[in-house]
């Protein structure tokens, strides 16, 4: 099967506990392990296109999700946000899939999953892949996303203005995105404006501080993962250091780490081919693979 040409997908809304409808994604494909896509903060199910064409193609399941107050998915009552909320929709949606799923997790989808997996019983994943985050991170690397987030609250003008904010944040990355690329990122408010998708409310507050406050926990949580673990760092990353995988390689002695040459934090779009195949090859090693994954790995080789 070619595999940049991914099976149709299933779009559906999920309620969490609280009521807020989750946008969920799924491209299926029968006999074969599922994956479930957690996505990083700021962005939506749509970062993980072209590692779930790639891998639904050559017979994976793949489900990604819009994060509440992100993308499509609805947004918390009164504009309240914290960490278990983000945990128990990620729950929620673990155990609605047929079988455990692999939990693929970037950035804050992947702390997420760490406290999921380490917290929780029975465990709801088979495996944990972490998308280039550790339980501790680079201060530095945050304050750059979140002065991207928090940089335009009057919005842009038109499509142009967007893609050359977004080319100025990602300078290594060649051409713009086109009109069609930023639509399901952008809303039009009744002013004619276009605003980020994601819920200002998300960004009240100290947000380095109260992530912090959250360390301690992942910490714990770090060390009751008794699943198979895959940490993927980007060798340009600037969240993620050769001191914080040190330090979660002792909370996880039998986590795997592989650093993906010439890719920054935004590692799955950075590197996508490098990315999807370290997937293939993780799934394949697991004990108890379904069959069907071998194809998946041929393919991605």
């Amino acid at each position: 099967m070619d595999k940049s040409i991914a099976p149709a997908a299933h779009i559906e809304s999920i309620a969490a506990l609280d009521g807020a409808q989750l946008a969920m994604e799924t491209h299926r494909a029968d006999g074969a392990p599922t994956l479930l896509f957690a996505h990083g903060f700021g962005q939506t199910r749509g970062a993980w296109n072209g590692a779930v064409a790639a891998l639904a193609a050559c017979g994976c399941r793949c489900v990604s999700f819009d994060a509440r107050g992100h993308g499509e998915s609805g947004r918390a009552p009164g504009g309240d946000y914290h960490m278990q909320q983000f945990v128990d929709d990620l729950l929620l949606l673990a155990r609605a899939q047929p079988e455990r799923p692999v939990l693929v997790g970037a950035s804050m989808g992947g702390l997420l999953g760490l406290v999921a997996a380490g917290e929780a019983q029975p465990p709801p994943f088979r495996a944990l892949v972490l998308v280039d985050i550790t339980p501790r991170w680079e201060t530095k690397g945050v304050e750059r996303i979140l002065a991207f987030m928090q940089a335009h609250p009057a919005g842009f003008a038109d499509y142009v203005e967007a893609a050359e904010q977004i080319a100025a944040y990602l300078p290594h990355r060649p051409g713009r995105k086109s009109e069609e690329q930023l639509r399901p990122l952008l809303r039009e408010g009744a002013d004619g404006r276009l605003r980020w998708h994601w819920d200002p409310a998300l960004l009240a507050g100290d947000l380095i501080a109260e992530s912090e406050r959250y360390q301690p926990r992942l910490f714990a949580a770090a060390t009751k993962v008794g699943v198979p673990v895959l940490l993927l760092s980007g060798e340009r990353s600037d969240v993620v250091s050769h001191d914080t995988v040190a330090e979660f390689r002792q909370l996880v002695p039998h986590a795997r780490h592989i650093e993906v040459a010439g890719a920054t934090h935004m590692l799955a779009g950075d590197a996508n081919d490098a990315f999807t195949r370290e997937i293939a090859h993780f799934i394949q090693s697991l004990d108890d693979a379904v069959a069907g994954s071998g194809a998946c790995i041929a393919q991605q080789a």
